[in-house]
Order: structure tokens, then C-alpha cells, then sequence
């Protein structure tokens, strides 16, 4: 039987939010539209759009909104009143564009989306690795019993001047210990580590209600500026190579034993000797 995989972030989403635990992780999300953007960029200040369907980091953009009051002279009444200046920073790749009305940037938007269908989401500040921001990857699966595992987290740090932390898009990988130093404890990050797993277990737990031939996920986690968790995304064929970059081999060794019992890689052929 294959294995099961479910690209729409959309659908992965509406699956999580039912569970009342996974919930609170999970930042607002919605469709992409004039109004929803409107609305998100006002409410949150940042925001990211991004495809519903896509890997890799690939076609996601941020917006920075700011807002300020400036006051006019009304020439008829001698008085003045106060009108707001709205900026909209779109920054894509590495690109930065600025646009001063609503309308200017859902136009720009809409040349990058060119008819696909894409999401606004909240945008969470990330913390920061000498000075990049990241993420985190929690990789959950199938072990040898049949049961979900949490068996491995790394950290992703984003490119110079990027705002995606993918491997693809020039990020790097550092271990999650590493990331911790500058804001936890070692008991406190052991203690989130573990949090983590346990996050990661219910999520593959309440997908698998839906999708029941899945076999392992991959949880993008952001941490924001309280250590918070929040759930960026749920990939359902996650990156298995990138857990090889961490010192502990065991790591590696183990997701990938899981990755052949299951079916999602092919177990490593031995090589002929010839005298």
C-alpha cells in the first residue's frame, strides 16, 4: 500500500485546527483575497503569503505594514485633520518592493501568484541566530511497532537577506541545542525538546484520523520571542537528508531504518566485491 501524501496546506490546516490542543499552535490562516490581506496586514503588521500547494520555500513572499498619521490643512474650515499614510514592504527572495495603498500591492501580489491558489498567514517573529532568523524541523514516524515516534529536530537558519530558512533556498543547518544557548537553560530546552515531540506525536496522531495511510510528517516549527511553538506547516513527505548534517549520526541512521521499514526509501543495495 503507498504512501500517503497531502500537498494542500489548506486542507492540512482545517484538519488541525479540530484538534483543541494542536490548535493554539497554529497561527490565523486564511485564503488569499484583497480583503483577507487588508485585514491580516492591519491586525498583525506582518504577514506572509504563501502557496497553498509547494515545497521548498518556493513563491513565498512577506509583507511589513506601517501606518502613520499625518495632519492636513483644510483650507476652507482653517483646520486640520489627521489622514493615515500606509506603507506595504513586500519582500520576496531577495527582493524588496514598496507600495503605499492596498490595492497597489494585491496588483503586484497577484503578477507573482499568476491564478494558483495562495494563503495569507500570520506572521510570527522569529528568534534569531547570529543575527538570521529560524525554524525548526521535527520529523515524526512510523516506527518498527506501527507507533508514531518523534525521531529527530534540527534547525534551519535562513540565507543572508532571505526570509525563508530552506536548505534549497541557501539556509544551513545547525542543531537545535546550538540554537537554544542564547535563550533557554539546558533543563529548559530538554524540557521544550520534549514538548516538541509531544506536539509532533499528537499531530501525526489527528492527520492520521484523515489521512491514514500516512506515514511520517515533518512539523515546521517557529519559536517566537517567548519561545512559543508555532506550527509554520505540516509536510507529509518531509527532507530526510537534512537530519545527516547533525553530529549525531545515530539520528540519521535511525530515520532512515523507519524510512525502509515503511516503504519511503529502498534499502541500500550491498556492493560486489570482484577479486
Amino acid at each position: 500500500m503507498s504512501i500517503q501524501k497531502v500537498s494542500s496546506k489548506w486542507k492540512k490546516m482545517k484538519v488541525l485546527l479540530k484538534d483543541k490542543y494542536i490548535a493554539p499552535f497554529h497561527p490565523e490562516t486564511r485564503k488569499y483575497s484583497l480583503t483577507a490581506l487588508e485585514q491580516m496586514c492591519q491586525i498583525y503588521r506582518t504577514v506572509y503569503v504563501k502557496p497553498e500547494q509547494g515545497t521548498h520555500g518556493k513563491g513565498i513572499m512577506r509583507i511589513e505594514y506601517t501606518s502613520s498619521s499625518a495632519a492636513t490643512n483644510n483650507t476652507d474650515e482653517s483646520s486640520s485633520e489627521d489622514v493615515t499614510k500606509a506603507t506595504y514592504k513586500l519582500h520576496y527572495v531577495k527582493k524588496k518592493e514598496l507600495y503605499y495603498s492596498i490595492s497597489d500591492l494585491h496588483k503586484a501580489i497577484l503578477k507573482r501568484t499568476q491564478g494558483k491558489s495562495y494563503l495569507v498567514q500570520r506572521g510570527i517573529p522569529l528568534l534569531k541566530y547570529q543575527q538570521r532568523p529560524f525554524d525548526l524541523r521535527v520529523m515524526i514516524q512510523r516506527n518498527l511497532s506501527g507507533n508514531w515516534e518523534a525521531t529527530g529536530i534540527i534547525g534551519k537558519v535562513a540565507a543572508k537577506g532571505k526570509i525563508i530558512t530552506n536548505i534549497n533556498g541557501g539556509g544551513r543547518i545547525v542543531s537545535f541545542e546550538q540554537l537554544m544557548k542564547p535563550y533557554l537553560t539546558k533543563a529548559q530546552t530538554a524540557n521544550l525538546k520534549k514538548e516538541l515531540f509531544v506536539l509532533g506525536v499528537r499531530t501525526a496522531k489527528c492527520m492520521e484520523k484523515n489521512y491514514p495511510r500516512i506515514k511520517e510528517i515533518g512539523l515546521d516549527i517557529a519559536l517566537d520571542g517567548q519561545v512559543k511553538p508555532w506550527i509554520l506547516e505540516v509536510n507529509t513527505s518531509p527532507g530526510l537528508y537534512v537530519f545527516g548534517y547533525l553530529p549525531d549520526k545515530s539520528i540519521y541512521r535511525k530515520i532512515k531504518k523507519y524510512a525502509i521499514a515503511y516503504g519511503r526509501l529502498k534499502p541500500a543495495s550491498k556492493s560486489k566485491t570482484t577479486k
